[in-house]
């Protein structure tokens, strides 16, 4: 009976990593966080193995419990996020160089936090006297801005780029097209310049560019 049972436990253990990672995500998709009874619903399981399930995440700060008990996401999420954010830029950044230099306008690769759009990575063109400062780290709401209206709209699964014009910067051009098919990730990839852009060409580069960052970061 022991070898029977020593031969379980790689299936068990696997099981129950899956469980608890899908726990993890269906916690991060429910905007007002989840009762236990509602996570063993939804995984199919019993109370009792929910409670299994959250002794480790809660203690690694994965999830937390609010006031009402509700299950949400814990800071040690935000530290995973912010040690990954470094490797996203290194991924898209040669992507980013040649899309600067084809259009002449300061590119970007924009992810998505909360409701607010945030700067991972920015590559300005070499070879033009002007172009925008755009400072890696700037946040700006989703709604304004080529680049966080990309992210909203790969989120609704439409991946065609977005132009703007004057929404985050006064005098600016933006084109941004959404990184799709990264799981996890809610991105764009854009240009943003102080003279209006080549739309039929720029468009094409931008998502092509989108593509590229999208294949890397796979």
């Amino acid at each position: 009976m022991r070898a029977v049972e020593n031969a379980d436990r790689p299936g068990e253990s696997a099981q129950t990593l899956d469980r608890g990672l899908r726990l993890l995500h269906l916690v991060a998709d429910a905007t007002g966080g989840l009762t236990v009874t509602e996570a063993a619903t939804a995984l199919g399981v019993g109370r009792a193995a929910v409670y299994r399930l959250l002794s480790p995440l809660l203690a690694h700060g994965l999830l937390r419990r609010d006031t009402a008990n509700r299950l949400r996401l814990g800071a040690g999420v935000l530290q995973l996020a912010r040690r990954a954010q470094p490797l996203l830029a290194d991924g898209a950044l040669p992507a980013l160089r040649r899309l600067a230099e084809q259009t002449g306008a300061t590119a970007h690769l924009t992810v998505a936090e909360g409701d607010e759009g945030v700067a991972l990575a920015v590559v300005e063109p070499s070879w033009t006297a002007f172009h925008v400062a755009y400072r890696t780290g700037s946040r700006h709401p989703l709604a304004r801005g080529a680049a966080g209206q990309a992210i909203l709209a790969g989120r609704a699964g439409d991946g065609r780029p977005v132009s703007t014009r004057g929404e985050l910067q006064a005098g600016a051009y933006g084109v941004a097209a959404p990184v799709l098919g990264v799981p996890g990730l809610e991105a764009s990839v854009g240009v943003v310049a102080m003279s209006p852009l080549e739309l039929p060409v720029v468009i094409t580069q931008v998502s092509a560019t989108a593509t590229a960052v999208a294949t890397a970061l796979s």
